[in-house]
């Protein structure tokens, strides 16, 4: 662990630098930010080689790489950011939502630190997180705002009144968008991460070539679902009421077809429910992030509805879509400033935190 040795107490200083870990899923990473704003380092190690040929992520793999990862990753941060132990203001950790022995690598070696150095211990949920990663550099804050969050494992949307005040407005009610991107990608012979390759398979096709449903649970609803959609290209790859025999028929621009068919039907419908929760809410700002926050045209879309509505629109930079550390050491931060400190016997947990809904 670097720098085990007690450190002296922390001087007062202008400025706070917060150590953030994240080990939440398959990305171990370490990050140095200041004031939750300069990003002075971002330390990623990446695990999908490791999960490609199952096709998704392995929790025991993934926990074992974190093990063998992080304390690099963390002496790596601190290096690239030119800042010794000493002068870590605190220390933030993501603690939920995830895969819970993944977690406890980050958490425990946030421990080990926060008692080592004499820090302070700031748990961070990682979904709040992403909420707030579109304001990361921004020298204005976009706050109050609704946020769209895409990820593989959540797809939801908040009413973000600042950093520590972030409201649940919906929902996925079964497969969030990512992981419907990733089962698509199966149906489709595409590979793994399913995200970017449909996206690239996407390129060279007719997004209204097959008209696939827009789940829409009720004309008010702020709630998401995308199995359907999911079942929809399976039968339509395999026929009716078949899972396999079907794609060795296709053409290579067949294919193209039904993946920009595919994801122009979850960007239809991502959009058309932020737009919901903008006009109700009377909220003039809209910000993106999480995972398939990366994906292009999904934020090229929102940005031209939020445009022709007269919202402003900001999407968290592509270094920070993905799981990244960035997030919780800038979240960190303002939990850190208002008081949100953790003790030393924090746990883990696979949900986020109970946040209620408008």
């Amino acid at each position: 662990m670097p720098g085990f040795a007690p450190l002296r107490p922390h001087a007062p200083s202008s400025m706070t630098t917060i150590l953030g870990i994240e080990t939440s899923c398959d990305e171990t990473s370490a990050a140095i930010v200041i004031d939750g704003v300069e990003v002075r380092s971002n330390v990623v190690a990446s695990q999908v080689d490791l999960h490609r040929k199952y096709g998704g992520v392995v929790p025991e793999i993934a926990s074992r790489a974190h093990i063998e990862r992080l304390d690099a990753v963390i002496q790596e941060a601190l290096d690239g950011a030119g800042v010794a132990p000493a002068e870590i203001g605190a220390i933030a950790v993501t603690n939920r939502p995830g895969l819970v022995p993944a977690l406890l690598i980050g958490v425990t070696a946030a421990k080990t630190l926060s008692w080592a150095w004499g820090r302070p211990l700031v748990a961070v949920d990682h979904i709040q997180a992403h909420a707030y990663s579109p304001a990361i550099g921004l020298s204005d804050p976009p706050w109050p705002a609704i946020g769209l969050i895409v990820s593989g494992g959540h797809t939801s949307l908040f009413s973000i009144a600042g950093p520590c005040e972030i409201e649940l407005l919906g929902a996925t009610t079964d497969d969030a968008a990512g992981e419907a991107f990733d089962k698509v990608a199966t149906i489709l012979g595409l590979g793994y991460p399913g995200g970017p390759e449909i996206e690239k398979s996407a390129r060279a096709g007719n997004p209204r070539a097959v008209d696939f449903p827009r789940t829409m649970l009720g004309p008010d609803s702020l709630d998401f679902s995308f199995s359907g959609i999911k079942t929809a290209v399976l039968y339509h790859v395999h026929g009716q009421g078949r899972t396999s025999g079907g794609l060795e028929r296709l053409s290579p621009a067949q294919l193209a077809d039904i993946a920009a068919s595919f994801q122009q039907a979850v960007i239809d419908v991502l959009i058309r429910k932020t737009m919901l929760a903008a006009t109700r809410s009377g909220i003039s700002t809209v910000v993106l992030g999480g995972g398939v926050a990366a994906n292009r045209t999904l934020r090229s879309a929102l940005e031209a509805a939020c445009v022709s509505r007269d919202l402003s629109f900001h999407a968290a930079s592509p270094a920070y879509c993905t799981d990244n550390a960035a997030m919780i050491a800038a979240l960190g931060y303002h939990r850190f400033t208002a008081g949100h400190l953790a003790t030393l016997d924090l746990d883990a947990y696979s949900q986020g935190q109970a946040l209620a809904r408008a």
